[in-house]
């Protein structure tokens, strides 16, 4: 058997463990779901009146806040689901299954791999979700075309595939479960202070670089240009750059630490 073809059938059986686990035990991926979509509720039907009178400067527009706020909860929730990852990769090194791995006949990789492919897909399960509460409620794309649909697909995938490889790199230099999820915390945290509850130019003066360079807003303002026609702008290759440089970072940074770990 070639080493692609080992790789490829030992990736599809660590897949396949991952998703059990996550079958298994969906409290962990509830919790961190029902984040965003409590969000939403809340900014949606306590604060949609009043935020978007005030994003606006008119009366108050409810149907137009939902289809602000929906693109920036739905790459929240990916943050949020990725912390899972974390928390799933730093008990598989204090649990001994790593060892046992290590004296196995397996693609060293495929076990990482195996992470990274859950992940991202219970990420897209959970956006889908996250997204028919949010057509639910009110919200409509009825401007973007399929290919604009096919690219904000396509954002979202690589959006989770760059947040999970950090998430992995976390999780791998976390002594417990509990510090995984602890170093985590940012994933949940930079969405809330990105462009998802209001725009850039609503914010305090001081506050909006804070807002404006980091991963979230270029990708949410990307998101909602695709699907509600606003502008995009710079936007999608800030969004685009990001991605690739946290793949790429978390990719090197937890095959690294993977590889030289002693458990």
């Amino acid at each position: 058997m070639s080493s692609l073809s080992l790789a490829l059938r030992d990736s599809s059986t660590m897949l396949r463990r991952n998703l059990l686990h996550a079958r298994r035990y969906p409290s962990l991926t509830l919790n961190l779901l029902l984040t965003p979509i409590m969000l939403l509720l809340l900014f949606v039907y306590v604060f949609g009146d009043t935020m978007s009178a005030g994003i606006s400067g008119g009366g108050p527009d409810r149907s137009a806040y939902i289809a602000f706020v929906v693109p920036g909860l739905l790459l929240m929730t990916i943050g949020s689901t990725t912390v899972g990852t974390a928390v799933s990769v730093s008990n598989d090194m204090t649990e001994g299954i790593i060892a046992r791995f290590r004296t196995m006949a397996i693609h060293r990789g495929s076990v990482l791999i195996g992470h990274v492919l859950g992940s991202v897909l219970q990420a897209v399960a959970s956006v889908v979700l996250v997204g028919a509460v949010g057509v639910a409620i009110g919200f409509r794309s009825t401007d973007a075309t399929v290919l604009e649909w096919l690219a904000a697909f396509g954002l979202l995938v690589l959006f989770a595939t760059a947040l999970t490889w950090i998430a992995v790199g976390m999780g791998l230099v976390s002594p417990n479960a509990e510090a995984a999820s602890n170093n985590a915390m940012p994933l949940i945290l930079l969405p809330l202070l990105s462009s998802t509850f209001v725009p850039l130019d609503a914010m305090p003066g001081w506050f909006q670089p804070i807002a404006e360079y980091q991963p979230f807003t270029p990708a949410i303002e990307t998101l909602r240009g695709l699907l509600l026609g606003t502008e995009i702008g710079h936007n999608g290759w800030l969004a685009l750059a990001w991605c690739l440089g946290l793949a790429v970072l978390g990719y090197f940074w937890s095959t690294s630490k993977f590889d030289g770990d002693p458990r």
